[in-house]
Order: structure tokens, then sequence, then C-alpha cells
């Protein structure tokens, strides 16, 4: 049962005293503006941290969430981690908004930032890179180069600072580690370790920031001979906390890759260089592993997309395939064991082959069914409904030139509940989308909440003035072979309204495709996923001013465009997961063997917020102004529309396209008032020579 508590205790009334207009917090950073949403909502925080209880919480975009939880945690003294879902969230929330948060309320706690250890440079493997033949010559010896310049003079050793290196370098694995190639306290750069400095750091904080991924790590004590991040922490604050429940299954669940099984025989060859004839007696296997990998993804090439174990195993080629790559495991890793005691490298190798064939063998081991039994998590409860015994689901994905092998737990409330326990801490979930319909009801059940304070404050935007929502008429079923080209029609005319500066947001990269094709020859720029790294493509968009950007599922969170640059978000069909997406069709078969509904209790919900995710990218700020145009015809031709409609901001509505012409007129009117009364305030004579 959810419970909520809306009476404010003494620490409550503290912090939303310190973002009132006359605190010294509002003196202090320039433009800041009292928000009664925001006082509530560090008020609910500063209780729930006092009372070591747990709290969840909806803060729509502009409520200012993050001052909204940093002024409580400040204020209170408690070691705290604070988690968020990225780690462009994480820099700037440790390098902006914490600094001037701490500083204008004079408080005086020590604040660590702590990555992964993939974004660190590790000094061993910079040394090995130096050694490969790949890095010696052209672009890449260029790249290595600037990053041993660096090396030189960096203090945090984060990745992050060499901005000039490309996001999808080959060269960013080989001169980072990871928890299969780490060597920990053999390495022989220990001493000047980033990582081990960077949690040294972490451990006498006062307040750590930190990613989803790192606080899984910390919550289920896979230190990796590092320690806990914050041991005793008080409190957790879990930003964009909708991200967790999906990432926990990842986390939970285990997995290899052909590129894990090549880099493992990779790094055995490396470390011949230490060891004179080990090269003879290793090159026959590491050879055979990677023909054997090799022949694997040929095998599976008939194969879909992704599919479960059993879809693969039904391939003729593909169980000989695993039976020789197994074996190729086994004489490799027979190879290696006369070598375990010659150097460290190699005794990490022989225990990452032996991780290898370890999990492979458990992703074979399916005993005739989807999913195995996992005792920890018996008896899980997901939003009511009872799950059974914990399943696995078992699952394939190519790429273009690998194959991904996946064992997903199909509900983590049981190890997530068992773990937040065992901290004695209180605990925030916040997010811009957590509710559905005004409740917490599903996210609860997947983040294994029994009870919780409850606080939904919605957007303060003035959705009558900043923003219409357009639902195009007479448009067909999305399952009709010509929808994409029908809503490109229904589309044109807004985006001629608005000069484009739109984004179009699609259900699958076909759909996406075939968008371009129909917007070939427009009058707007396209900026086109996946044509250019994300970030370069978001920056060219913005700076267009008249640019439309197309995106998929992933676009529905992090494109942040204030202003006039987007004015308008399209998103085509209601985002419902897609029906090829195994472990979500196994946790919906989970919840229809225990009685429950697969639609409404975790279909729906998960589109909702799905929805709620692309429809946050069109207002970001109080001076923004744009059109939402939800093209399915599924929000006015099906009882579950009003699912959707009810738990998005309170947009005016219309079907009328005139609507939206009128719309940008006055959007074109408003501001070039704003420009008189701007230029009137910076040249009063002009003023006086106007009357």
């Amino acid at each position: 049962m959810i419970v909520a508590n809306s009476e404010s205790g003494p620490r409550g009334r503290e912090a939303g005293a310190a973002l009132a207009a006359e605190s010294v917090l509002a003196r202090a950073v320039p433009g800041f503006v009292q928000r009664e949403a925001q006082q509530r909502l560090a008020a609910a925080i500063a209780d729930t941290i006092a009372d070591r209880d747990v709290l969840l919480a909806e803060a729509g975009t502009g409520t200012g969430k993050t001052f909204a939880y940093l002024v409580p945690i400040l204020l209170s003294g408690a070691r705290t981690i604070v988690s968020t879902g990225t780690r462009a969230l994480q820099d700037q929330l440790f390098l902006r908004d914490l600094p001037r948060v701490r500083d204008a309320l004079g408080v005086d706690l020590k604040v660590a930032l702590l990555k992964g250890r993939a974004n660190y440079l590790c000094h061993h493997r910079m040394e090995q890179a130096r050694e490969d033949s790949r890095f010696q010559h052209g672009p890449l010896a260029v790249q290595l180069q600037s990053v041993e310049d660096w090396s030189r003079h960096t203090r945090s050793g984060d990745m992050a600072e060499l901005e000039a290196l490309p996001e999808d370098s080959p060269l960013l694995p080989q001169v980072t580690s990871n928890a299969e190639n780490c060597l920990g306290t053999a390495c022989p750069s220990w001493s000047e370790c980033f990582v081990v400095r960077a949690r040294q750091r972490a451990q006498a904080a006062d307040l750590v920031v930190v990613n989803h991924h790192l606080l899984l790590a910390d919550l289920a004590l896979k230190e990796e001979g590092f320690g806990e991040i914050l041991p005793g922490a008080q409190a957790f604050v879990v930003d964009e906390a909708h991200q967790l429940p999906e990432l926990a299954a990842q986390f939970f669940g285990e997995g290899t890759s052909m590129r894990a099984l090549v880099e493992v025989g990779a790094d055995a060859l490396a470390e011949c260089r230490e060891v004179a004839g080990a090269l003879a007696g290793l090159q026959g296997p590491v050879r055979a592993l990677e023909l054997a990998a090799r022949g694997l993804r040929a095998a599976m090439e008939v194969l879909p997309a992704r599919g479960t174990a059993t879809r693969a195993l039904a391939a003729v080629d593909v169980e000989p395939a695993f039976a020789l790559l197994c074996a190729a495991l086994r004489a490799l890793l027979q190879a290696l064991a006369p070598l375990r005691e010659a150097t460290t490298g190699f005794d990490a190798c022989h225990l990452r082959v032996h991780t290898l064939h370890t999990r492979i063998e458990r992703w074979l081991a399916m005993d005739g069914c989807e999913f195995t039994p996992d005792p920890a998590c018996a008896g899980a409860v997901d939003g009511g409904v009872a799950l059974p015994i914990a399943p696995h689901v078992h699952w394939y994905e190519l790429t273009a030139r690998g194959f991904r092998l996946q064992r997903t737990p199909l509900d983590v409330s049981g190890p997530l509940r068992a773990h937040r326990d065992r901290t004695h801490a209180a605990w925030v979930f916040t997010s811009a989308t957590l509710a559905v319909e005004g409740s917490f009801r599903h996210v609860a059940g997947r983040l294994g909440i029994d009870r919780a304070r409850e606080l939904i404050e919605p957007s303060p935007f003035d959705w009558n003035q900043q923003a219409l929502c357009y639902l195009p008429t007479g448009l067909p079923e999305p399952s009709s072979r010509d929808y994409t080209r029908k809503m490109i029609e229904a589309v044109l005319p807004v985006l001629e309204a608005s000069k484009g500066r739109a984004f179009l947001l699609f259900a699958s990269h076909r759909a996406l495709l075939e968008a371009v094709d129909c917007l070939h020859g427009a009058p707007w720029p396209l900026f086109v996923q996946g044509s250019e790294p994300r970030h370069a493509l978001l920056q060219h968009f913005r700076s267009s001013g008249n640019g439309v950007l197309l995106g998929t599922a992933s676009f529905r969170e992090g494109v942040d465009v204030v202003g006039d640059a987007l004015s308008v978000v399209v998103i085509d069909k209601l985002p419902f997961a897609a029906p090829d997406d195994p472990v979500f069709e196994a946790r919906l078969d989970a919840i229809r063997r225990s009685g429950g509904n697969p639609f409404r209790d975790e279909q729906l919900p998960q589109a909702v917020i799905a929805l709620k995710q692309g429809t946050g990218r069109l207002i970001r700020s109080e001076a923004d102004r744009g059109v939402l145009v939800l093209c399915d015809p599924r929000l006015r031709g099906r009882s579950y529309g009003r699912s959707f409609l009810s738990s998005l901001p309170p947009f005016p509505t219309t079907g009328s396209v005139t609507d939206v012409a009128q719309f940008f007129d006055r959007s074109k009117a408003m501001l070039n008032k704003s420009l008189l009364d701007l230029s009137a305030a910076d040249h009063p004579w002009s003023a006086g020579n106007a009357d």
C-alpha cells in the first residue's frame, strides 16, 4: 500500500524556506524565481531524509527538482548518494548545480563525482596499446598520442576531459578497463590508478554523485575489490528513477558477446610479450576461438535480429556452432592454465575465459524452456500482480558483425527491495515521468516498494499559452502499409506553419527511413539519427534555425533543445514496446500465467511513461512555445486513449490544422512584441520617438 504524508516537519519547513524568494540562495543565483512546487518537493525530501523513509515524487519539467533535492541533502548533513540516469547529467549536476547550491548555502561538505571504471584512463592498458600495431600509424596513432599527452597532467583521469576524442573511437576500450580485464591490486600501475583514487575520494566524501549502473553495483556489493562507494550512506536520491527497473534487469542479468570473445584472445596474445615461448602455445587456440565466434555469427545469419535462445538453437547450424565455440574456449582455457603464474595478465585472461565459458553454458542450459528460475527472487510482486518464481529469459541480439547473448531476469523488484532494505537509509525516487493517470502503482511494483510517501508536482508552465496538442484526423490504423506516408502528409502543414524547427519521433527505424524518403526535397534541413554522433547531430540541429530532427525511441530522452530551434514535436505512434523484444514478451507471459492482465498491468503503463518522455521534449522553459502532434488515431478511437491523454500535461487540444497555423501566428506576434519591448528597454529614446 502506498501512503502519502502532506504535513511538513521542521526539516521540511527549513528546506522550503531555503528556496524562497528572500533566501540566501535566491540572492546568490542570478535569475532565481521562487516556485511553490519546488518548495513542496524540497520539504517532502527533507522530511523523508529525516525519517529514513521512502518517497516517490513526480516533478514535471520546470519544477526545478535538482535544487529541490540538493537543498535538503546539503542542509541535512546526511551522507548521501545521488544517482542520475546518464554521465552527462552526472557532469552537469557535479560541475554546475552542486557548487552553486553548496556555495550559496555556505555548507562545508565534501563532495565527489564517481563514474564506472570504463570512464577512467588505465595506465597499464595504455602501455599495452603502445605496442599494438593498430595504434602505431594513422589517425588512431594521433589519438593515442593525445591520450598520452593528456595523461601527464590530468588529475581525474576522466576520459570525458578529452573532448577531441570521438565517442566511438576504437582506442577507448583499449586505454580503459572493465570488470573483466582489470588486474586489481596485482596491476603494476595500481598505485597511480585513477579508479582507485576516485573511489578513495568518494569514500571520504559526504555526498557522492554516481550513475544508476554504479548505484546498482554498490547495492549488490559488487565492489570488484574496491569496497563500497560510500559506507554507511544515510540517504539515496535516485533522479530519472523511471530508468532504474530496466537498468536493474540488465545489471542483475548476465551476458557475453562476440566482441568479448575476440578481445580476450587479443589480450592473451598481447601478454605473450612478457613471457618467452608463450606465443607458440597460444596462437592456435586464440585463432580457433576467433574462427569459432565468427562461425557462430555466420550460422545465426538466418535468424531475426533478436529472439529467444530456443529460436536460435532451432536453426540447423547454430547448435553445432555453439559446440565448436565451447570446445575452443576449453582449449584456450587449457593452454592458459600453465601460464597463470607467469604474469597477472595471463591469470586474468584465464579467469575471463572461464567466465565466458560458464556464461555461455548457462545460456544454453534452459531445460527446454525459455526461462530458468532464480531462487533469490522468489515470490516477487509486480504492481499487485504476483509473479511465479522469478524467471530469466535467455535471448540473443545480432549486430552487423557480431552477436550478444543475454540472460535477463523478468522481475527485479525482489532484489531491489532486498538491497534497499539492507541500507536502512532514506530513499527518494524522482523523475518527470513516474506516474500513470496520477498513480505510482506500476513503478512502485517494479521497484519493489510496498509503502512510500507520494508527491506529484505538475509542470508549472502555462500550457494554455505556451502549447497546443494537435490530433490529426483521418489517418489510417498504425498497422496500415501506407501509415507513415499518410502521417507525413498530415504533418507537412504543421511543418510549413512552424517553418521546420521540429522533432519527429518514430516507433521504428524502418518508419524513420520511410519518413526521410517522404521528406526528400523538403525546404528544411533534415537531421537523421545515426547520420553522425548524437551530440554533434543535436548541435547542428540547434544551430540550423529551421531544421527537422528525426529519431527513434532512444531519442525520447536527452533531446534538450530550449528556445525557437524546437517548436514542434511529432510522435508517429503510441510507444508500445516492440513485439520482437523477447524479454518484454516473456514478462507479459509471466503476468498472464499468474492471472494478471498483461496489457493493463505492463504494456499500457510502460507505453504511457514512454509517451510522457517523448512529450517532455517540447516545452523546456517558461519562454518556450510549441505544438505537440500525436498522430496515432487510437488516442481517440480506443478506450485506452484516455489513459495516455490524462497522463499528459493539460494541453489545449485540437483536430484542426488551422488552429495550429493560428498558434504560430500568435507566437510570431508575441515574439515581435517581446523584441520591441526589449528594444525600448535597452534604448529609452526609441520609445519616446515612437510616441
